[in-house]
Order: C-alpha cells, then structure tokens, then sequence
C-alpha cells in the first residue's frame, strides 16, 4: 500500500496553497462577473473545494473536507477576500495564477486517487476521483458564471494531464511504490505536462470531420 497523505510533501501545506489558489481563480471569474462580495466568496469556495467535495461524497467521505476543514475553507475565503480587493492588480498577473494553477491540479488530482485508493475504491473508481478533484473546481466555477466549463470546449490539455497523473498514481499504488518521491514525481509530471501544453498550445482532437478532426477551437 501507498504511504498516507500525511507524510508526503505535496501534503497538507501545499493543499492548503491549492486550495488558496484555485479560490483565486473563481474569485477572478466572480469579479469579471461583477458579482458582490458574498456572490465572490462562493465562486471561491466552488473553485477551490469543490473538486474536493464532489470526491469525498463518491467515495463517502462525509461530511466533505470543503465543509469540515477549517483549514481548507479559510484558505478559500482568504483567496477570494485577496482577489475581491487586489483584483486591479492581480488581474494582470492572471497568466501567474494560471501557472500556480496548473501545481494545484497537480496536487489535487494525486491527492484525490489516494485518497480513493484509502477508502478501498476500485482502481478505476480512484482514476475516476482523482480527476474530479483537479478538474471538479474549475468546472463548477464556470457553471456557477453561466459558461461552458473551460475544461469541455476548448479543447486544452487539462483533464489529459490528471487522467494520466491519476492513473499513474493507482500504477505505483498498487507496485507498492506510492511513496513520498513516486508520488512528487506524478505531480511533477502533471505539472509538466500543463504547462507544456499551454507553452505549445497543445490541444485535443476536436469534432470528426469526413477522416480527419476540425482543428477549428
């Protein structure tokens, strides 16, 4: 079996920053929206935990740490209250949050598929988890603003990366090598791919049209 979450050091501080992070980026969403401060602060929270919540109520994990973890949903209310007053300025470092995002899909989607590994799922019940985790927030921050969640139509490589970082991770769990360096080493990989695919600008295929697929975003 893998080592617990608790003792690797993609753990508890740096899903802290992921929640952190991601709250950001729903926060952003908010205020482009013109929404208030408590319409702000929910699309934080979404952002940042929901990926979570929507895992642990899969896999029983109740109540969801979105809601019980005060740790994790002070981080989200923190990133939300830094972009509802920064937001003039951090707005124009949106391509750093990006970046910051891609470690928090990293992180999330690793820490979701142990975290379903350790409730006895299936393996590929944990892939499954694992990649709602990175992808859950984002989705439901686009869903609360009204728009086609980002990760379905533009066709960026951003579930490729954590489906393949989750199935990475049920592989090394089950070889008995889920330990603290396997499982940096998947997140990095995660990282690395995101970011390459935004660097490249690497995309899915998009419809099929008459043998071959529309290149069309």
């Amino acid at each position: 079996m893998g080592a617990v979450l608790p003792d690797l050091p993609i753990g508890p501080v740096l899903e802290v920053a992921g929640v952190f992070v991601g709250s950001m980026s729903g926060a952003l969403a908010a205020v482009r929206k013109q929404f208030d401060v408590f319409g702000v602060l929910v699309l934080a929270w979404a952002a940042g935990l929901g990926g979570g919540v929507l895992r642990d109520l899969l896999i029983g994990a109740v109540p969801p740490v979105g809601i019980s973890d005060v740790r994790l949903m002070a981080a989200a209310l923190a990133g939300g209250l830094v972009m509802y007053f920064g937001h003039p300025r951090l707005e124009r470092a949106r391509r750093f949050i990006i970046v910051l995002d891609a470690g928090a899909l990293a992180l999330f989607s690793v820490v979701g598929t142990v975290k379903g590994l350790e409730y006895g799922t299936t393996a590929l019940a944990a892939v499954v988890v694992g990649v709602l985790t990175g992808v859950g927030g984002g989705m439901l921050r686009d869903l609360l603003t009204g728009e086609v969640p980002v990760v379905l139509h533009q066709r960026e490589l951003y579930a490729v990366p954590a489906l393949l970082g989750s199935a990475a991770t049920v592989g090394l769990w089950h070889l008995g090598w889920a330990g603290a360096v396997g499982l940096t080493a998947v997140a990095a990989g995660i990282f690395a791919l995101r970011l390459v695919a935004l660097r490249f600008r690497l995309t899915a295929p998009g419809p099929w049209r008459g043998g071959r697929s529309s290149g069309s975003r």
